[in-house]
Order: structure tokens, then sequence, then C-alpha cells
């Protein structure tokens, strides 16, 4: 089991580098965010969930999203009861075959990147048909680890639309996400001005 965590550790900071590399941050961006005082948490749960004559009756695990970043899933190969909500409707997710990992992002990704990416809202129903186990490992922040957005996805704001106006004059044409950049740098020149 140990050779097994250790192996999601390594795809789960791959993941994460991909991730920060898609956002448009360095490499190690959520690496170095959730890592604290001493790195990020990881933590393996196993999950039995048994039989149920009449599934119909019963809830199973409610909807939620899970509180944390990257979450690796190796579910049952045989029994479902994975779903995701997607575009107002539950789709189930079919049982893992060959071994394969199913990754899921947690709310404190979706605040890293400032809702680019979302955390999932999931359940798990009862199944009929047979137990379903699953085996997630969830890569976190570190409990003394500071979340927030990466500054660099955020929009410039309490800025004076005049001198945005001016910017904008001479850089109408070009692409925006420069001219929002110089904005935010402008406006943190300036909150420096006023507090010195």
């Amino acid at each position: 089991m140990d050779e097994y965590i250790a192996q999601l550790i390594k795809l789960a900071e791959k993941l994460s580098e991909l991730m920060s590399e898609n956002l448009g941050l360095e490499k190690g961006y959520i690496k170095k965010a959730f890592s604290g005082g001493k790195g990020p948490g990881v933590g393996t749960k196993v999950a039995k969930y048994p039989q149920c004559p009449r599934p119909e009756l019963v809830r199973g695990l409610r909807e939620h999203t899970d509180a944390g970043g990257i979450i690796l899933l190796l579910q049952d190969d045989k029994v479902p009861g994975l779903e995701f909500f997607k575009d107002g409707k539950w789709v189930e997710i079919p049982p893992s075959k060959n071994n394969a990992i199913f990754v899921n992002t947690g709310d404190q990704v979706e605040v890293l990147s400032n809702g680019l990416y979302k955390s999932v809202v999931h359940r798990v129903m009862p199944d009929k048909n047979g137990s379903r186990i699953s085996i997630a490992t969830f890569y976190n922040p570190a409990g003394d680890a500071m979340i927030s957005p990466a500054p660099k996805l955020l929009y410039p704001s309490n800025f004076n639309f005049g001198d945005y106006l001016k910017l904008y004059g001479s850089t109408k044409f070009g692409e925006k996400g420069p001219r929002f950049e110089s904005m935010k740098k402008n406006v943190t020149n300036e909150h420096k001005n006023i507090l010195t």
C-alpha cells in the first residue's frame, strides 16, 4: 500500500504541475500553495458501499464536493455507483477498468484557479447487484497553508476608468490580457504610494 500511495503522490504532483501550467502559472505553483510549513497533505480512504436490496429507498452518499485539492480515485471494477452532476443532470461514472485512476478536483483547486477549475458535485448511489469498494487518495493543502486565488488569475480592481481608457486607446487592437495586467500593476503601485 505504501508503494501505491507513493506512486499516487507522484501522479498528483505531476497533475498539479500540468494544471499550474495550463493556468499560465509557474509549474510548481499549486504544490507550493499547498505546502504550508511542511508540504502538501496526503491521505487515503478506503470505502465500502454495501449491496442494497432496495436502492430506490436509500439515498446513498449524498451529493457533495470534496474540500481538498486533487483526488485520485481507484473505484470498483464491477459495481457502479459514482455519479457526477454535469449540465443539470447526474452522469454515471462507469466502474474502473484496468486499474484506471479517476481524477477529481476539490474546492481548494477551484479557489486557487479563481474558478477556472471547478470542484465537482458528486454522489455515490447504492446498487442492488453488489457491494462497491473505492480507494480515494487526497492530495490536499497542508493545514497551515494559506489559500487564495493566484494573483495572476485575478482581474484588476479599484482602478480609475479614465486611466483604463487611456491605456485602451493605445492597445485597443491588442490582446486584453496584457492590458489587464498593466492595470493590476498600476493599481498595486497606487496602493503602495498611498500606504507610504
